[in-house]
């Protein structure tokens, strides 16, 4: 194996799970806002700083349904984190091309094209509730890499059954 991908690998798992523990605090603090708004007076306009007379009456339950869009994120990211270390630990033991990483592929394709989704959700919100600092634009990008990861698992899974297909005739 060539030195720079073993260095990464040697690297992708810390990395993972430093990233784990970043995703798990970054949920933790989304829900404690989450809550913290239902019980600070005059929420959002005296934390957050905004003007009562320029808000839209929608803007506290646009807030907290993007909170809770947030917060669903996150647990979608940890498993998709989860299932990056299975990916990495597999190929550091030599077995990439199995079929459990083709399913792991597959499985995290389906949790970035739902949290694009999730941001297009945040996007129709923050819209119609005339929330300040909206995001704007759509970038392929993301489009791009969950037909990568798609495309990626199919590779895996017919990797997956050339190798099966090989050990039977060994």
């Amino acid at each position: 194996m060539n030195r720079m991908p073993a260095r990464a690998l040697t690297v992708a798992r810390p990395l993972l799970q430093g990233l784990t523990v970043l995703n798990v605090l970054y949920a933790a603090t989304i829900t404690c806002l989450l809550c913290a708004s239902f019980f600070v007076a005059d929420w959002p306009w005296k934390p957050l700083g905004f003007d009562l007379a320029t808000m839209h009456p929608q803007a506290p339950l646009g807030l907290r349904a993007i909170m809770v869009i947030g917060i669903v994120c996150a647990l979608i990211v940890h498993t998709v984190l989860r299932r990056l270390v299975a990916i990495v630990d597999s190929v550091r033991a030599g077995d990439a091309f199995i079929l459990p990483n083709a399913q792991r592929l597959n499985a995290i394709a389906w949790s970035v094209l739902a949290i694009e989704l999730m941001r297009l959700a945040v996007l129709a919100i923050s819209e119609v509730a005339s929330l300040p600092g909206r995001m704007t634009g759509l970038s392929p990008t993301p489009w791009l890499a969950v037909l990568l990861l798609f495309v990626l698992s199919g590779v895996f899974a017919h990797g997956a059954r050339l190798r099966s297909d090989l050990e039977g005739t060994i």
